[in-house]
């Protein structure tokens, strides 16, 4: 259940969206295009960051660009 502490564990890295162009979702709702999110977990296809509703998000790697 590493779901339940995500919110308090470090931060791996920071990203921007790029797009918030969804085919499928509404991804518009909870990312910003141009602003930066901090990246809690990833996988092979997605990340899971911090969005702007206040929650943890999974979302498709394609919405974002590493920031350094």
């Amino acid at each position: 259940m590493i779901h339940q502490t995500w919110k308090e564990t470090s931060t791996i890295k920071k990203v921007k969206c790029i797009h918030t162009d969804a085919k499928k979702y509404m991804v518009n709702r909870v990312l910003t295009e141009g602003k930066t999110y901090e990246v809690k977990n990833e996988t092979e296809e997605f990340l899971f960051v911090l969005d702007n509703s206040g929650k943890i998000g999974g979302f498709y790697k394609e919405y974002f660009e590493e920031v350094e």
